[in-house]
Protein backbone atom coordinates (compact mmCIF):
# COMPACT_ATOMS: atom_id res chain seq x y z
CA UNK A 1 0.00 0.00 0.00
CA UNK A 2 1.16 3.42 -1.16
CA UNK A 3 1.91 5.87 1.79
CA UNK A 4 -0.60 8.60 2.40
CA UNK A 5 0.93 12.41 1.32
CA UNK A 6 2.78 13.72 4.53
CA UNK A 7 3.62 17.29 6.07
CA UNK A 8 5.52 18.36 8.26
CA UNK A 9 4.12 20.40 11.55
CA UNK A 10 6.28 21.57 14.26
CA UNK A 11 4.86 21.83 18.02
CA UNK A 12 5.52 22.59 21.23
CA UNK A 13 4.76 20.50 24.16
CA UNK A 14 5.42 20.82 28.44
CA UNK A 15 8.53 18.52 29.17
CA UNK A 16 6.01 16.79 31.13
CA UNK A 17 3.69 16.30 28.09
CA UNK A 18 6.57 15.37 25.98
CA UNK A 19 7.52 12.63 28.18
CA UNK A 20 4.51 11.40 28.29
CA UNK A 21 4.20 11.03 24.45
CA UNK A 22 7.58 9.27 24.44
CA UNK A 23 6.56 6.50 27.07
CA UNK A 24 3.41 6.02 25.06
CA UNK A 25 5.69 5.66 22.18
CA UNK A 26 7.39 3.13 23.87
CA UNK A 27 5.10 0.69 25.14
CA UNK A 28 3.20 0.72 21.91
CA UNK A 29 6.98 0.56 19.60
CA UNK A 30 6.63 3.92 18.06
CA UNK A 31 8.31 6.94 17.82
CA UNK A 32 7.56 9.86 19.48
CA UNK A 33 6.59 11.49 15.69
CA UNK A 34 4.31 8.83 15.20
CA UNK A 35 2.56 8.84 18.12
CA UNK A 36 1.89 12.23 17.84
CA UNK A 37 0.53 12.20 14.29
CA UNK A 38 -1.64 9.17 15.59
CA UNK A 39 -3.22 10.80 18.58
CA UNK A 40 -3.55 13.76 16.89
CA UNK A 41 -5.60 11.85 13.98
CA UNK A 42 -7.37 10.34 16.67
CA UNK A 43 -8.58 13.57 18.34
CA UNK A 44 -9.57 14.96 14.82
CA UNK A 45 -11.75 11.79 14.32
CA UNK A 46 -13.30 12.11 17.61
CA UNK A 47 -14.41 15.38 16.79
CA UNK A 48 -15.62 14.86 13.68
CA UNK A 49 -17.48 11.49 14.69
CA UNK A 50 -20.24 11.25 17.77
CA UNK A 51 -19.48 8.68 19.94
CA UNK A 52 -16.15 7.87 18.94
CA UNK A 53 -13.39 6.76 21.07
CA UNK A 54 -10.51 4.95 20.71
CA UNK A 55 -8.33 2.50 23.19
CA UNK A 56 -5.60 -0.20 22.98
CA UNK A 57 -7.31 -3.66 22.48
CA UNK A 58 -5.37 -6.96 21.79
CA UNK A 59 -5.33 -6.38 18.34
CA UNK A 60 -4.08 -2.99 18.38
CA UNK A 61 -5.97 0.40 19.02
CA UNK A 62 -9.05 0.35 17.71
CA UNK A 63 -12.49 3.04 17.03
CA UNK A 64 -14.76 2.31 20.03
CA UNK A 65 -18.20 3.43 20.70
CA UNK A 66 -18.33 5.76 23.85
CA UNK A 67 -19.52 3.94 27.14
CA UNK A 68 -19.69 0.63 25.78
CA UNK A 69 -17.22 -2.83 25.23
CA UNK A 70 -18.00 -2.41 21.66
CA UNK A 71 -15.61 -1.54 19.01
CA UNK A 72 -17.10 0.10 15.70
CA UNK A 73 -16.24 -3.66 13.66
CA UNK A 74 -18.09 -5.40 16.12
CA UNK A 75 -20.99 -3.25 15.79
CA UNK A 76 -20.69 -3.51 11.90
CA UNK A 77 -20.72 -7.21 12.62
CA UNK A 78 -24.19 -7.29 14.07
CA UNK A 79 -25.57 -4.84 11.94
CA UNK A 80 -24.84 -7.05 9.20
CA UNK A 81 -26.14 -10.01 10.87
CA UNK A 82 -29.55 -7.93 11.52
CA UNK A 83 -29.14 -7.32 7.32
CA UNK A 84 -28.08 -3.82 8.10
CA UNK A 85 -31.30 -2.71 10.35
CA UNK A 86 -29.79 0.03 12.66
CA UNK A 87 -32.80 0.24 14.91
CA UNK A 88 -32.74 -3.66 15.03
CA UNK A 89 -29.48 -3.45 16.16
CA UNK A 90 -30.59 -0.66 18.11
CA UNK A 91 -32.88 -2.64 20.08
CA UNK A 92 -30.71 -5.39 20.67
CA UNK A 93 -27.49 -3.30 21.81
CA UNK A 94 -30.58 -1.10 24.08
CA UNK A 95 -28.85 1.85 22.91
CA UNK A 96 -30.52 4.36 21.11
CA UNK A 97 -30.24 4.77 16.92
CA UNK A 98 -27.99 7.55 16.67
CA UNK A 99 -25.12 5.69 19.01
CA UNK A 100 -25.78 2.85 15.89
CA UNK A 101 -25.94 5.47 13.15
CA UNK A 102 -22.31 6.85 14.78
CA UNK A 103 -20.77 3.37 14.23
CA UNK A 104 -22.21 2.72 10.51
CA UNK A 105 -20.92 6.63 9.83
CA UNK A 106 -17.69 6.27 11.48
CA UNK A 107 -17.34 2.76 9.17
CA UNK A 108 -18.25 4.07 5.99
CA UNK A 109 -15.91 6.75 6.33
CA UNK A 110 -12.90 4.18 6.90
CA UNK A 111 -14.16 1.35 4.74
CA UNK A 112 -10.71 -0.17 5.18
CA UNK A 113 -10.08 -0.21 8.38
CA UNK A 114 -13.21 -1.39 9.56
CA UNK A 115 -13.02 -4.45 6.84
CA UNK A 116 -9.69 -5.24 7.94
CA UNK A 117 -10.52 -5.91 11.36
CA UNK A 118 -13.64 -7.82 10.52
CA UNK A 119 -11.70 -9.94 8.82
CA UNK A 120 -8.71 -10.51 11.22
CA UNK A 121 -12.05 -11.38 13.21
CA UNK A 122 -13.41 -14.22 10.74
CA UNK A 123 -10.29 -16.10 10.79
CA UNK A 124 -9.87 -15.84 14.60
CA UNK A 125 -10.55 -19.13 16.49
CA UNK A 126 -10.44 -20.31 19.92
CA UNK A 127 -6.81 -21.23 19.80
CA UNK A 128 -5.81 -17.77 18.58
CA UNK A 129 -8.30 -16.11 21.36
CA UNK A 130 -6.84 -17.90 23.86
CA UNK A 131 -2.95 -17.26 22.71
CA UNK A 132 -4.04 -12.99 23.62
CA UNK A 133 -6.44 -14.22 26.50
CA UNK A 134 -4.70 -16.57 28.79
CA UNK A 135 -8.03 -16.85 30.97
CA UNK A 136 -10.44 -17.29 27.92
CA UNK A 137 -12.80 -20.39 28.68
CA UNK A 138 -14.68 -21.99 25.38
CA UNK A 139 -18.25 -21.44 26.40
CA UNK A 140 -20.63 -24.91 25.64
CA UNK A 141 -23.85 -24.63 25.57
CA UNK A 142 -25.94 -26.54 28.64
CA UNK A 143 -27.79 -28.91 26.20
CA UNK A 144 -24.94 -29.61 23.70
CA UNK A 145 -22.71 -30.27 26.75
CA UNK A 146 -25.30 -33.17 27.84
CA UNK A 147 -25.60 -34.54 24.46
CA UNK A 148 -21.93 -34.98 24.29
CA UNK A 149 -21.73 -36.52 27.80
CA UNK A 150 -24.48 -38.44 26.39
CA UNK A 151 -22.86 -39.71 22.90
CA UNK A 152 -19.55 -40.38 24.45
CA UNK A 153 -20.59 -42.81 27.44
CA UNK A 154 -23.24 -44.83 24.78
Amino acid sequence: MKPAPSMVISMRLSAHSGKRLKRMANRHGWTASDASARLVEEGLRRSEFAFIDFRDSPAGRQAYLQASTLAVWEVMLLFESYQRNASAVARHLQWPETKVHAAINYAQAFPEEIDEAMAENATTNFNTLKRLLPQATEFVPTKAAKRNAQASSR
